[in-house]
């Protein structure tokens, strides 16, 4: 039996939506130390899977922290961890060395909006570069189906809301959804070439334990249980579409076991969050002062993101299920227990 998100005992139905232990099957993860990859890893391991792990740990935050997200798997008799890059060509042979697999959870990638602004050159070699090359491997080997990590950034800036997949994504507001986008594209060629069912998950806003230190509520926490003022870039009106990681992971499964030809999916949860609310519960589940610190908008940065989930709901049944009072509640109880190890490290030391 393995746990969820928040440590509490599940049954490996629970992790796949009611489906049985499938027993025998491997998976290959690409950014399996990141944020949203460890956690898939961990579901796939719970349910039975076996699953192929690759991560660079890439100086993007500190390696530290992505070590500490695989831990619980290498713990795992049925997990392999390869530390490679996907612009490799042997860490692939590394990787590819374990196929057949049943699908390719393809989630390595540099993230961020505004970084992106500074080093597209670099977001392209990674994003786009090594998506293309990860495809060109799996041509070559039996790999079954790609589920590929997309993002609501493609949608651009936009007042026009819900986004909908059959919405025109043609006008990205970054360098980072210029990539996204440009692999969703490619991936459509890849599978209208060779016929490997492709699934794009649109992502928006994850959040909770193990989110990334930059990541807005992850940032703020760190700001505010400091006591340091929060900056809010325009007047806090800006909206996001927080989805909760363990609904994402959900959806993540999902769609590795419902290939259906070349999909993209929504991943979100149709509800809203102005930044200075956001900002004000944050401090509320940590009983702080919220200090702010407002200012300009940021270049790349959209006004509101809000997800149509009708085609997830359809077609893999997927159902986000944590609100967003209950995602903060328990990523402040992980933030807290963090800061207490860390705190006992320094101690010992």
């Amino acid at each position: 039996m393995g746990q969820d998100l928040h440590g509490q005992a599940i049954s490996p139905a629970a992790v796949t939506g009611g489906r049985n232990r499938t027993g025998g099957r491997t998976v290959l993860v690409t950014g399996a130390a990141g944020f949203i990859g460890s956690h898939v890893c961990e579901a796939l391991l719970s349910r039975g899977d076996r699953v192929v792990g690759i991560d660079n740990f890439d100086s993007y935050y500190a390696e530290h922290l992505k070590r500490a997200n695989v831990a619980p798997a290498l713990e795992h008799p049925s997990y392999t961890l390869i530390e490679g890059d996907i612009n490799s060509a042997a860490d692939l042979d590394r990787a590819f060395s374990h196929a057949p697999f049943h699908g390719v959870i393809h989630l390595a990638a540099r993230a961020g909006v505004r970084p992106s602004l500074k080093n597209p050159v670099l977001y392209n070699e990674v994003n786009v570069l090594g998506t293309t090359r990860l495809t060109e491997r799996m041509r070559q080997c039996d790999s079954g189906h790609l589920v590929h990590a997309s993002s609501s950034s493609v949608y651009g800036s936009r007042s026009t809301v819900p986004f909908r997949e059959e919405d025109h994504a043609d006008r990205p507001s970054s360098p980072y959804a210029a990539t996204k986008r440009s692999n969703e594209l490619s991936l459509h060629a890849f599978h209208h070439l060779y016929g490997t069912p492709v699934t794009c998950l649109r992502f928006f806003t994850a959040y909770g334990p193990r989110q990334r230190p930059e990541m807005a509520i992850h940032k703020f926490a760190n700001l505010i249980d400091n006591g340091e003022a929060v900056p809010i870039f325009g007047d806090g009106s800006a909206q996001r579409d927080y989805t909760f990681i363990a609904d994402v992971v959900g959806g993540v499964l999902r769609a590795l076991d419902r290939p259906n030809g070349y999909r993209i999916y929504n991943l979100g949860t149709t509800d809203t969050t102005p930044l200075l609310h956001l900002a004000q519960r944050i401090a509320a589940h940590l009983d702080r002062p919220l200090r702010v610190q407002y200012q300009p908008e940021q270049p790349g940065d959209v006004p509101i993101t809000c997800a149509d989930i009708s085609r997830a709901v359809a077609e893999l049944g997927y159902k986000p299920v944590v609100q967003l009072e209950e995602g903060l509640s328990r990523f402040v109880d992980w933030f807290r227990e963090t800061r207490a190890a860390e705190a006992a490290e320094v101690t010992a030391a």
